[in-house]
Parts: structure tokens; C-alpha cells; sequence
């Protein structure tokens, strides 16, 4: 197993500089506000997957290394579907080496400290999966990537795509000297972010084991393995629109090339996860609690609170944001308009039955039908607080 490990990694590390160069690509055409085609570009991804192993899985005596070409052959489609619109723009970059060009060098300074801003959720996950390898439960490195990928969902679809979009605006803004409307588009990111993460964790911590059902409970992924990975999801939850708002608050910094504030923040928030993270799975143990990996999602959610504070509170500090940016009445009604969604879908599933008897299509159909009335009632009670929604989903 292992020497078989090693060589699919083999393959997948060649996606690296394949995903540099897409990602290179991405920032030109989203500077120049071209951001449909860099946001449909992972897409490509799954779909050399799936291909890959529909179509090559024979080819190999085990057939998971499938994936691992799928992974590589997505890295080349990826970088060759964004070539033609830099060419179009003329912004196709011709490769040379010069790292001693003063802009190269400041592009270079600005990045590494931004790299690792960026990447202290993922840092602190690497870091809850190698402390899960030595939990006495079997399984819990599998509970806790589930309900991480599950987790990822809606960061990436949607803080993602805000952050993206807004950054470019905030740096013009910036530029401009233009405070009222670096405000603006911050206010209108925190609101959006607020108005999508506050029903998407209370909505996905509620359906949390229907949903890991769903989609994982079938052949050797079984009901104690569904219940398990489902607590560690409900505890992630907390934390989501911590994430959400970490990638909203980012951007105001790098829009001003202040990249070493986040990272002082970042540094905090990885230590004391790691703190937190024996902290809280001592406390299960000693309650002889046998989910003890829920610990190390705890300890994420409140690390990503942290940084989430002290991010909001070095730019009320630097005077780049008031006080108003954010607005708790907005906020209030969001967050109650999200307690009747989830008192809707637990009357609703209270009508459904046993989830785990059902067959796989009619699971994901009363998944949809759950989520569609969850949606329904969250947008119909925000309408009755005579909370706008258009103007939270359009930057004017």
C-alpha cells in the first residue's frame, strides 16, 4: 500500500506547477475583472476525474490510481483553457527569468507572507488529520476529511468567489483614495458573506447526518461511520462563517500590500489551534467521549473565530474600516431568519422516515426537497423583516 501511495503521488505532483501556472492565469484575467471563466475552471477538475475513472480504471491493477492520472490530466486542461483569453487580452506572458526586477522582487516580497495568510485553515486541517492518525478510533482521519470537504463547499463556491471578486475593486478604491467606497464594498461583502454562511452552517448542522448519509453511506461506510463523520461536520459548522468572513477581511488588507498583518494574525490563530486541539480532545477523553476527533474540529472553529476578531479588529485599529461596516441589525435578522429555515426542515424531516433505509435517489431527492424549503422559508423570512435581498447580492 504504501509503494503504491508513493506512486500516485508521484503522478498528482505534477499538478502543482500545472495548478501554479492556472492559478498565474486566473489573477491576470480576474485583475482585468474576467472572472467567469477562472471560477468555472475547477470544474475541469471533477470531470477528469470522473472520466478518468470511468474510462481508465482497468488500465491499472488498482484501479484508485485512476484518479491520480485524472488529477494530472486536469492540471493540463485547466492551463489550456485559460491560454486563449490571455492571448485575447494580450496579456499571454512571455517566460524569462528575472528575478532581479525590482517589480519581480516586489511581487515576490508582497507573496510569501500572503501565502501564508491564506493557508492557516489548511494548515491547521493538515494538522487536525495528523493528530487524528493517533486517535484509538479507526476511521477518524476519514471522519474528519468528509466533513472538511463538506465544509469546503460553500467556502469554496461562494467566499471564494467574494473574495476574488472584491479584491481587484478594493485595490482600485484603494488607489483612488476613495474611503466612502472601500467602505461600501466592504459593508456589501460582510453582508453578503453573513447572508450566505449563517443559513449554510445552521442549515448543513441540522441535515448534517442526512447529508453524510447521502452521500457516503453505502458498502463499507456504515451507519456508526455516518453518525461519527456527521458530529465532526456540526462542529466544523461552527466555524464556517468564521472562514467565510477570514476571506472577506483578507482582501482589504492585500488591497492596501499590507500581507504581513495577516500573516502575524495567521501565526496566532495556528498556535493556538494547536493548543486547543489537545486542549479539548483531553476534555473528551477524560468525559470518555468516543468521537475525541469532534475535538479537533472544535479547535478549529474557535481558532477560526480568533482569527476572524483579530483580523476585523487590525482594521478598525488602522482606521481603514468605521464601526458601521457592520451591520448588526442585518446580522440579527439573518440569524433569525435562519432559525425558522432550520425549524422548517426539522418539522420536515420529522415526516420523512428512517433516512438510512431509503435508496440513494431517494435520499438526494428528499435532500433537495429539504433544502429547497429550507431555502424557501429563510428567503420568505427575510422578506418579511423587509431585509432587501437583491441589494445584498448586488454591489452598487
Amino acid at each position: 500500500m504504501f509503494s503504491e501511495s508513493v506512486e500516485m503521488l508521484r503522478y498528482t505532483l505534477f499538478y502543482l506547477p500545472l495548478i501554479s501556472l492556472v492559478a498565474f492565469a486566473g489573477g491576470i484575467l480576474n485583475s482585468h475583472k474576467k472572472f467567469a471563466l477562472p471560477a468555472a475552471t475547477p470544474i475541469l477538475l471533477n470531470i477528469s476525474l470522473i472520466a478518468s475513472v470511468y474510462f481508465l480504471r482497468d488500465s491499472f491493477a488498482i484501479p484508485v490510481k485512476s484518479l491520480a492520472v485524472g488529477v494530472l490530466i486536469a492540471g493540463i486542461l485547466q492551463l489550456l483553457v485559460q491560454i486563449p483569453a490571455l492571448m485575447k487580452l494580450g496579456l499571454f506572458p512571455k517566460f524569462k527569468f528575472g528575478f532581479k526586477d525590482s517589480k519581480v522582487k516586489k511581487v515576490m516580497k508582497l507573496m510569501v507572507p500572503t501565502l501564508f495568510g491564506s493557508s492557516v485553515a489548511q494548515i491547521n486541517l493538515l494538522l487536525d488529520t495528523l493528530i487524528a492518525t493517533m486517535l484509538p478510533i479507526a476511521g477518524s482521519v476519514t471522519f474528519l476529511y468528509y466533513s472538511d470537504r463538506l465544509l469546503e463547499f460553500p467556502l469554496g463556491v461562494f467566499a471564494i468567489a467574494i473574495s476574488t471578486v472584491i479584491l481587484p475593486t478594493l485595490s482600485q478604491q484603494f488607489a483612488k483614495n476613495d474611503r466612502k467606497k472601500f467602505m461600501q464594498t466592504m459593508q456589501w461583502a460582510l453582508n453578503l458573506g453573513f447572508f450566505i454562511a449563517i443559513p449554510a452552517a445552521i442549515g448543513l448542522a441540522v441535515l448534517a447526518r442526512n447529508v453524510v448519509i447521502t452521500l457516503f453511506q453505502y458498502s463499507a461506510f456504515d451507519s456508526s461511520a455516518s453518525e461519527l463523520t456527521a458530529l465532526s461536520l456540526m462542529a466544523y459548522m461552527l466555524a464556517l462563517p468564521a472562514f467565510v468572513i477570514n476571506k472577506i477581511l483578507l482582501p482589504a488588507y492585500y488591497s492596501r500590500k499590507d500581507t504581513k498583518t495577516p500573516v502575524k494574525v495567521g501565526i496566532i490563530a495556528l498556535f493556538a489551534n494547536m493548543l486547543l486541539n489537545v486542549l479539548f480532545v483531553a476534555i473528551l477523553w477524560y468525559f470518555e467521549v468516543l468521537a475525541l476527533h469532534v475535538g479537533l474540529a472544535l479547535a478549529s472553529a474557535v481558532s477560526g473565530w480568533m482569527q476572524t476578531y483579530m483580523l476585523y479588529k487590525g482594521l478598525r485599529k488602522q482606521n481603514v474600516i468605521p464601526e458601521g461596516v457592520l451591520q448588526w441589525s442585518m446580522i440579527l435578522r439573518i440569524l433569525l431568519a435562519s432559525i425558522f429555515m432550520a425549524l422548517a426542515i426539522v418539522l420536515l424531516l420529522i415526516n420523512l422516515g428512517q433516512w438510512s433505509e431509503l435508496l440513494w435517489y431517494s435520499r438526494a431527492a428528499n435532500l433537495m426537497l429539504c433544502i429547497f424549503v429550507g431555502l424557501m422559508v429563510y428567503l420568505l423570512s427575510l422578506m418579511l423583516m423587509k431585509v432587501r435581498v437583491k441589494n445584498l447580492l448586488v454591489l452598487n
